[in-house]
């Protein structure tokens, strides 16, 4: 008990000493009670098996608030009780599991809505499973090469249309497919090919509002420096916009207030616009955008955070996390606040043996942000891998 509290009290110091000062208590303390404060590791989560060490996509339900996992280690889907930070169970749907490659491994992108889990993986696969009993309802692929996976994914339960990533073709492609939403049947529907990105496909969103997919772009056209995020109709399978973003690689995608798009850029650049080299002479530049989804134009380059992967924006608390890998520094959990839209926390996360902190999901009902760890020493009940629960300090914690 004594080391965890020192533990958890180092964490707390140092992301403390690590907020910037444009983003610290300067930026909300005229903000009242809609501060929640600064973020510190509440509870790590063992998770069993082998060492968790290779993982991708993770959700929440909001509904059942139960946390979700792509667990390419053990070929499962982890499920955690996100109201309670307690281990449920695995589930099994014929995942390949890690393969030695990226790009050919799975589980990878999950989403649920009610009853049904969406998960990808391998070889193109999409699976539905009712969770009521766990098991696979259907199948389908998406038809890409070979066995190059279909990755992240994004969903509209009005309609039921899943938006599916194959990231990992040249060029990267989105398939449209219906999902029957009263026994979980898949249709698969039109493909969208993205002949101007030149480095994968992303995170996927769905809005609501504007009732259309929006996809982040790395890379458009072999221009490291130019990336973008694309609008899909869903109903027409057309691209009706091609917003760019410059100095960011977009991975990570989150849908916020007031029809914000917050992109979480996978790549740092210099104080030049170069790449970054951790070796240079030139300074890094790490920042996160903030785009206006109705016509692409750029609300914010909010500085501070960069290297980023899975996004999350948590209504609980107005927050956006970002699960920053590859920040200068060593790998965070960055923390930006919609409203003010500044950088306001970066909380240290843990890389190890492969496996990289670049999961985020968030339960709004208590604030609770679950980062995936792969095993390591570091944190505590975290021999075997952990998913690492971070919030504010409340009453009983």
């Amino acid at each position: 008990m004594l080391r965890k509290c020192a533990l958890t009290l180092f964490l707390l110091l140092v992301s403390l000493m690590l907020a910037p000062p444009f983003g610290a208590g300067v930026a909300l303390a005229d903000e009242g009670d809609r501060s929640p404060g600064p973020v510190r590791l509440l509870a790590t989560v063992p998770t069993p098996g082998v060492p968790l060490v290779r993982f991708d996509i993770s959700w929440v339900d909001q509904d059942t608030q139960f946390y979700y996992l792509a667990d390419r280690s053990n070929a499962v889907v982890d499920v955690v009780d996100a109201k309670q930070d307690t281990f449920v169970k695995q589930i099994r749907g014929g995942f390949r599991g890690f393969s030695g490659n990226n790009d050919t491994s799975g589980p990878n992108g999950v989403v649920t809505s009610g009853r049904w889990l969406f998960v990808t993986d391998a070889s193109s696969r999409v699976v539905s499973i009712d969770l009521k009993t766990d098991q696979v309802v259907d199948s389908v692929t998406t038809g890409g090469k070979g066995e190059n996976r279909a990755d992240e994914l994004a969903y509209d339960p009005k309609d039921g249309i899943l938006l599916v990533v194959n990231n990992a073709d040249s060029p990267p492609f989105a398939t449209l497919i219906s999902v029957n939403k009263q026994n979980g049947h898949l249709t698969v529907g039109a493909r969208i090919t993205f002949n101007d990105a030149s480095n994968g496909a992303e995170q996927p969103v769905w809005n609501p509002s504007t009732q259309r997919f929006y996809i982040s772009i790395p890379e458009l056209n072999g221009d490291v420096t130019l990336g973008a995020v694309k609008k899909i109709n869903p109903f027409t399978a057309a691209v009706e916009a091609t917003f760019p973003v410059n100095f960011c690689q977009p991975a990570g995608l989150a849908l916020g207030p007031r029809q914000d798009l917050l992109l979480g850029c996978s790549v740092v650049f210099d104080t030049d616009g170069n790449v970054w080299d951790s070796k240079g002479t030139k300074t890094a530049a790490p920042i996160s955008v903030i785009m206006d989804a109705r016509n692409g134009s750029i609300d914010r380059n909010v500085p501070g955070v960069s290297g980023s992967d899975e996004v999350w924006f948590n209504p609980g608390d107005g927050r956006y996390y970002l699960a920053a890998r590859n920040q200068p520094g060593g790998p965070v959990l960055g923390v930006i606040d919609a409203e003010s839209q500044t950088l306001v926390q970066v909380v240290p996360t843990f890389n190890a043996g492969g496996g990289t902190a670049h999961s985020v999901a968030a339960n709004r009902h208590n604030n609770h942000v679950f980062v995936p760890l792969p095993a390591n020493n570091v944190f505590p009940h975290c021999l075997n891998g952990c998913i690492a629960v971070f919030g504010t300090s409340s009453e009983g914690d």
